[in-house]
């Protein structure tokens, strides 16, 4: 290995070891240390050296001599392809037993931080056709897997973009990540489109009818199908939102807008309703949350209730309590505990997510929730707090990036007894940790899998004033 550049370098008869991070493997190989994509525990495979980083090496598996006795055949025909469930190569309890190691490794070697009790990861019922929202994209060339000179005409696609690359669209036959009948709609959409003469976005020219689809749906099988196209066409827009109007009685709410910009985000646009109402409502618990197209929420509703049941017990409420919710979203969790707490405080961002908190608010009838929209380190000041009360305990569920330095210090001044600390990604939630350990000991750690097929993984950590 006296060359600097190692791409295409090809290592024998290579030993996997145990899964790291985004999904890959690792393995040491004279004395270095390579991620290998799509492998498993205990594989005996030949690897190619696929890129070269300051600190290890990345690869592919090039001939598998040895399956790991933790693989398992995937089962979708896009798999490694599309970049979704990239773990669908492992058995389930295999995938459980890679994200528990990940939390704790997480928490030791970043955080550094000792933990009393660490739970069991809590695992899903249902690995397959669990969420609830999925978004796909028109392209007027498919991406094509296999090079055919004979076969130079492209179709055009429907589907998900290829892994780093937005111009790129795998036209998707089947998914197995929501519920039927999302892959009979997406496909009989595609076929009317096509055999109408609609023409499929391109994303370097910016040119194009179909643009996108955003689909939802609720556990009592109520769909919300959003439409972007590229301009205003009223007479290929009718035709086709009548014929799934017409089609498909389960669409509840049939929703359409014109997307000019150069990104796919909803943000400034206006959406109409082209048949029942512009939202779909969700119950967990006998709570009822009133879901618009913009709004977040937990894409596992199954997942997403036993994880808000976790962080409600981990508060340990008895009625008495002022909570506070960071980054409370549309509110869910606050709503969730309210009824055990005196008094709930949400933050959050993005103002439309309050609007949305409020509506669903009203919409239960709690009257101890207020929220609020800003920046949370703006926001969760002195004056703040003076006008709303010290926080008995806070919830904070912030996104992938974790909490900002200065949000940290304000709890550590607040002092609550109690601090639930909910993430998406622990390593962020660790470095968050290490900042409060000296304050705080970490009581009890709870992961839970709300993405069955992937390297990702929710943490719930308790955190008790010392």
């Amino acid at each position: 290995m006296g060359r600097k550049n190692v791409a295409f370098t090809v290592y024998e008869h290579v030993e996997i070891g145990p899964a790291a991070a985004e999904g890959n493997c690792v393995a040491r190989v004279d004395n270095r240390v390579i991620f290998v994509k799509y492998a498993a525990p205990g594989d005996i495979a030949t690897l190619r050296v696929t890129g070269k980083k300051k600190k290890f090496l990345e690869a592919r598996i090039l001939e598998l001599h040895q399956a790991s006795p933790l693989r398992s055949t995937p089962f979708c025909s896009h798999y490694g392809i599309c970049g979704g469930c990239k773990w669908q190569h492992l058995d389930y309890q295999a995938q459980l037993q890679a994200k528990q190691q990940q939390v704790a490794d997480n928490l030791a070697r970043i955080g550094g931080v000792e933990v009393e009790e660490f739970r069991p990861i809590i695992g899903a019922e249902h690995t397959r056709h669990y969420r609830n929202k999925l978004e796909f994209s028109f392209s007027n060339k498919a991406w094509q897997t296999v090079f055919d000179p004979e076969q130079l005409v492209q179709e055009a696609a429907l589907g998900f973009h290829i892994p780093g690359r937005f111009d790129k669209i795998l036209n998707v036959d089947t998914c197995y990540l929501m519920p039927e009948p999302v892959n009979q709609i997406r496909n009989d959409i595609r076929d009317f489109c096509l055999s109408h003469d609609y023409s499929f976005f391109n994303p370097h020219s910016q040119e194009g009818f179909m643009r996108n689809i955003i689909f939802r749906c609720n556990t009592a099988g109520q769909w919300m199908l959003l439409l972007s196209f590229g301009y205003q066409d009223d007479a290929k827009r009718i035709a086709l939102l009548e014929h799934l109007a017409t089609r498909y009685p389960e669409i509840s709410a049939l929703l359409w807008t014109v997307n000019e910009k150069r990104n796919d985000t909803l943000q400034g646009l206006d959406i109409h309703c082209y048949k029942g109402e512009p939202w779909l409502t969700e119950t967990l618990e006998g709570l009822q949350f009133r879901i618009r197209p913009q709004s977040f929420f937990q894409t596992n509703p199954e997942q997403a209730l036993r994880l808000y049941r976790e962080a409600r017990n981990l508060a340990g409420l008895n009625g008495t309590e002022h909570v506070y919710d960071l980054y409370t979203g549309t509110g869910s969790i606050a709503l969730f505990v309210a009824a055990q707490a005196a008094q709930v405080v949400g933050i959050e961002y993005v103002p439309e997510a309050i609007e949305d908190a409020k509506e669903n608010s009203a919409l239960n009838g709690v009257s101890n929730c207020r929220f609020f929209a800003g920046d949370m380190k703006q926001v969760l000041n002195d004056e703040f707090v003076a006008a709303q009360g010290r926080p008995d305990v806070i919830i904070t569920d912030p996104p992938r990036d974790g909490m900002h330095p200065d949000v940290v210090h304000k709890i550590l001044e607040l002092a609550p007894e109690r601090v639930v600390y909910i993430s998406c990604n622990p390593a962020t939630q660790a470095r968050d940790l290490a900042l409060m350990k000296e304050h705080y000991r970490i009581a009890v750690v709870q992961p839970v899998d709300m993405f069955p097929h992937t390297h990702h993984v929710e943490n719930i950590a308790l955190l008790l004033k010392r």
